[in-house]
C-alpha cells in the first residue's frame, strides 16, 4: 500500500511543474473513469524510500464547476466510493498572486481530507516585492504552509517530508455563516447520505445534476430538498464567495506584505506585453513564430532523419543477410522493418513540433496568442479560447478536441471541435514532407527561408483558412445563443523548464510510436501479404509474360519490371486497380489507393504503406522518397510525382477525415453520432473535390 496524494490547484500556478518535480520519468497519462479528461498519475519515493502515488488535476479556479475539467475535479473528490480517492491534498497556489488562490484552498479544506498549502513559484513573488509570513499564515489557515520553487526544485525535499506526516493535517471545518441559514437541510442531507461534514451536504445541494455517482433516486431527493427548504444555488454561492474573499483579505492582510521592486517581473511583462499584443507588430511576430517552428521542422531535422533512414536500410540489410531467404525474411524485412522504420524516421520532425509547442506554453507566449488571436476568432464564431486547442490540433486532434472542454460557451465549443480535424496534425507531417521534398526544390527564397519550408507553412495555413471558413458556416447553422465572453489569466514571461519540455516530448512522440506502432505493424504484415500473393498462378504468369516481352534483357534488367508487374497482379494491385478510376480524376494511381485505403485508420499509415509497396522483393535499401522519386509515369514518361500530383494529395489528406481515433473521441465528446458522420461525409467530400480541382489546375 502506498499514500495517494492528489495535485489540484488554479491554472499556471506551476502544477504540472510540481508533479514533474515530484515524479520525474515515472508517470504515465490515462483518462478518469467515464469520460476523456485527462488523468497524469505518477509514484515519487519519500525520504522513509516508502512510495506515494501522485495524481495530477486538471487545473480548476473552485469547486464551482464552469467547465468539464472542473466537473471532473468535483467528481473526483466528492465521490466516496473512488478508489483512487486521495489521503492527501496539496493545494498548489501560485504565491505571487495568493490571495485569488486561496478561494480554492479553503473550499477544498473545507471538504475535511488532510491538506498541505504550496506556496509555489515563490521565486518569481519574492522579485515581484511579496514578502509572506509563512509560520503566521500556518497559525491563521490551521495547515501546513510549504514554500516552493517547483522550476528547480528549491522545497521538494521539505514537501516530501511533511507528506510523511499527513495524518497530522486533518481539519474540521465550521459551518460557514452564510449557510446557516439553511442549517437544517444541510444537516439532513448529510444525514441521509452519510457524509463526513456539512460542506460535502452543501455542495450536493449545489451540484448534484453534475455528480455522476448519484442515482436518480437520490438526484430527484436533492431536488426535492431544494425545493422544500426553497435553496437558492446561485445566491448561496455568491454569498459564500464574499464571506470566503473577506476572511481571505483579512489574512493576507496580516501574513504578506508588498514592497516595491525594480526589476518586478511583472512590469517586464507588461514592456514586452507592448510589443508582443501590438495590433500590428503582435501579428507579424506571431507569424514570424510559426514560420520558424516550420523552417525549424525542416532544416534542423535533416541530419538525425538521414541517419534513422541509414540505420533502417542497415538492419534490413542484415537481416537479409543473415536469415534464410525465405517468405518470414522477406515479411521482417520488406514489411514491418520497412513499416516502421518509414514512420520513426519522422520522430526528429515530431520532436522538434511538440518542442516549439511546450515552449509557446511554459514561456507564456501561447496565452498572448489566444488574446491577439480573439478579435479575429469572433469574426469567425469562435472566441480565444479556441486558439489553444486549434494550434494543439497541429500536435494532434485528440487531445486538442478533449482542450475544448475548458470553453464555456456550448456553441463555440461544438464548432471548435468539429473544426479541429481540419488543423494540420502531426500525422500529416511525414506526408507533407515526403510530397515537399519530391516536388518542391530545395532551395531558399529570398535568401534565407527555404521554398520547401514555405510549402510547408502553406499547408498548414490552407488547413486553419478552412477550419475558419467552415467555422463560419457553422456559425450560422448550429442555433445556440449562448452568451460568450473571453476570461483568461495572463502569466508572467518565464524562461521555459528543459526538463518539462524533455518530459512532454518523451510523453507524446512515446503515446505517437506505441498507438501508431501497433496499427502499422498490424497493417504491414496485412499489406505485405496482399502485395506478395495473388490469386492462383497469377504472379508467376506477370512473371512469366515480362521475360516473354523482354527477352534480350538481363536478370538486373528484368528485375524492376518483374517486381512491378507481380504487384500490379498481387490481392493489394487487385484492389488498388478498382479503385483507381474513382481516384485518377486526382492524378493518383493504383498504388496510392492502397494507401488511401488504408490511412483511413491512421494517417501515419500512408508512408509506411508506400514503403512496404515500392520496397517489395528489391534488393537495394533506398528510402521511400528515394523509390517513389523514380518512379515514371507511363504516358508522359516523366516523373509521376509531379508538382500537381505531390500538392493534390497533400490537399486531400489536408481535409479529408481519416483517423477512426479522432472519430471516436469527437463521438465521446458531443454524445453524438451525428457529428462525427458529418465529420466524416463532408470533410471526404471536401478532400475530394479540392484534390481534383489542385490536380486539375496544376498539371
Amino acid at each position: 500500500m502506498y499514500v495517494k496524494i492528489a495535485l489540484i490547484g488554479n491554472p499556471n500556478s506551476g502544477k504540472s511543474s510540481l508533479f514533474n518535480q515530484l515524479t520525474g520519468l515515472n508517470q504515465k497519462v490515462a483518462n478518469f473513469a467515464g469520460v476523456t479528461v485527462e488523468k497524469k498519475m505518477g509514484f515519487c519515493i519519500l525520504p522513509n524510500k516508502e512510495k506515494a502515488q501522485i495524481i495530477d488535476l486538471p487545473g480548476t479556479y473552485s469547486l464551482y464547476p464552469k467547465s468539464l475539467d472542473e466537473q471532473v475535479v468535483l467528481n473526483f473528490l466528492l465521490d466516496s466510493q473512488n478508489s483512487e480517492k486521495p489521503d492527501l491534498i496539496l493545494v498548489v497556489t501560485d504565491a505571487s498572486n495568493l490571495q485569488r488562490n486561496l478561494l480554492l484552498f479553503e473550499e477544498i479544506r473545507d471538504l475535511g481530507v488532510p491538506i498541505l498549502l504550496i506556496l509555489n513559484m515563490i521565486d518569481l513573488a519574492k522579485q515581484s516585492g511579496w514578502e509572506i509570513d509563512i509560520k503566521k499564515l500556518e497559525n491563521l489557515l490551521g495547515v501546513p504552509v510549504i514554500a516552493t520553487n517547483a522550476r528547480n526544485g528549491d522545497g521538494i525535499l521539505e514537501l516530501k517530508t511533511k507528506v510523511l506526516e499527513f495524518s497530522e493535517h486533518s481539519y474540521q471545518p465550521q459551518l460557514l455563516e452564510c449557510l446557516s441559514k439553511q442549517k437544517q437541510l444541510i444537516e439532513e442531507v448529510q444525514e441521509n447520505f452519510t457524509l463526513k461534514n456539512t460542506y460535502i451536504a452543501n455542495l450536493y445541494l449545489h451540484h448534484y445534476e453534475r455528480l455522476h455517482f448519484l442515482s436518480e433516486e437520490e438526484k430527484d431527493y436533492l431536488q426535492k430538498q431544494q425545493i422544500k427548504y426553497q435553496f437558492n444555488s446561485l445566491s448561496l454561492q455568491a454569498q459564500e464567495t464574499l464571506e470566503r474573499f473577506d476572511k481571505i483579505g483579512s489574512v493576507i492582510a496580516q501574513t504578506t506584505q508588498k514592497y516595491e521592486k525594480t526589476n518586478n517581473p511583472l512590469r517586464i511583462t507588461q514592456k514586452i506585453d507592448t510589443i508582443l499584443l501590438h495590433p500590428v507588430w503582435g501579428y507579424a511576430i506571431f507569424l514570424g513564430v510559426l514560420l520558424l517552428m516550420f523552417n525549424a521542422i525542416f532544416k534542423w531535422a535533416e541530419l538525425p532523419m538521414t541517419f534513422i533512414e541509414d540505420q533502417t536500410a542497415n538492419l534490413q540489410e542484415i537481416i537479409k543477410n543473415n536469415l534464410s531467404d525465405g517468405w518470414f525474411t522477406k515479411l521482417l524485412a520488406d514489411g514491418i522493418i520497412a513499416g516502421i522504420g518509414s514512420v520513426v524516421v519522422f520522430i526528429p520532425q515530431i520532436a522538434l513540433l511538440f518542442a516549439f509547442i511546450a515552449i509557446l506554453e511554459e514561456s507564456g507566449y501561447m496565452v498572448r496568442a489566444m488574446i491577439i488571436m480573439d478579435k479575429i476568432m469572433r469574426k469567425f464564431g469562435l472566441n480565444g479560447k479556441s486558439v489553444v486547442p486549434l494550434i494543439s490540433g497541429v500536435a494532434c486532434a485528440i487531445p486538442a478536441i478533449m482542450a475544448t472542454r475548458n470553453i464555456d460557451n456550448r456553441k463555440e465549443r461544438l464548432i471548435t471541435i468539429l473544426i479541429t480535424p481540419l488543423m494540420s496534425c502531426s500525422a500529416r507531417l511525414p506526408i507533407y514532407t515526403v510530397m515537399i521534398a519530391l516536388v518542391v526544390p530545395a532551395e531558399n527564397a529570398f535568401g534565407f527561408i527555404s521554398w520547401q519550408a514555405l510549402a510547408l507553412l502553406t499547408m498548414y495555413l490552407l488547413g486553419i483558412f478552412m477550419a475558419l471558413l467552415a467555422s463560419i458556416i457553422l456559425s450560422k447553422l448550429l442555433k445556440h445563443q449562448d452568451n460568450s465572453y473571453f476570461v483568461v489569466e495572463m502569466p508572467t514571461y518565464k524562461v521555459p523548464r528543459w526538463k518539462n519540455i524533455g518530459l512532454t516530448i518523451l510523453e507524446k512522440l512515446k503515446a505517437f510510436t506505441l498507438e501508431a506502432g501497433k496499427v502499422i505493424i498490424v497493417l504491414s504484415v496485412v499489406l505485405w501479404a496482399l502485395a506478395s500473393f495473388g490469386w492462383g498462378d497469377s504472379l508467376e504468369q506477370a512473371e512469366n509474360k515480362v521475360r516473354k516481352e523482354n527477352i534480350t534483357f538481363s536478370e538486373k534488367e528484368l528485375e524492376p519490371l518483374i517486381n512491378s508487374a507481380k504487384l500490379e497482379a498481387s490481392y493489394a494491385g487487385v484492389l488498388g486497380k478498382a479503385l483507381e478510376p474513382v481516384i485518377k480524376p486526382l492524378g493518383f494511381d493504383w498504388r496510392i489507393g492502397i494507401s488511401l485505403i488504408a490511412s483511413f485508420a491512421a494517417r501515419e499509415v500512408f508512408v509506411s504503406t508506400m514503403s512496404v509497396i515500392y520496397g517489395l522483393g528489391t534488393d537495394d535499401e533506398q528510402s521511400v522518397r528515394e523509390r517513389m522519386s523514380k518512379q515514371i509515369n507511363p504516358i508522359t514518361q516523366k516523373p509521376f510525382y509531379s508538382v500537381a500530383v505531390g500538392f493534390s494529395l497533400m490537399v486531400f489528406y489536408a481535409f479529408a477525415m481519416q483517423c477512426m481515433s479522432t472519430v471516436a473521441i469527437v463521438y465521446k465528446e458531443t454524445r453524438s453520432w451525428k457529428y462525427p458522420i458529418g465529420q466524416i461525409i463532408v470533410f471526404n467530400l471536401l478532400a475530394y473535390i479540392s484534390s481534383f480541382f489542385v490536380y486539375q489546375l496544376l498539371k
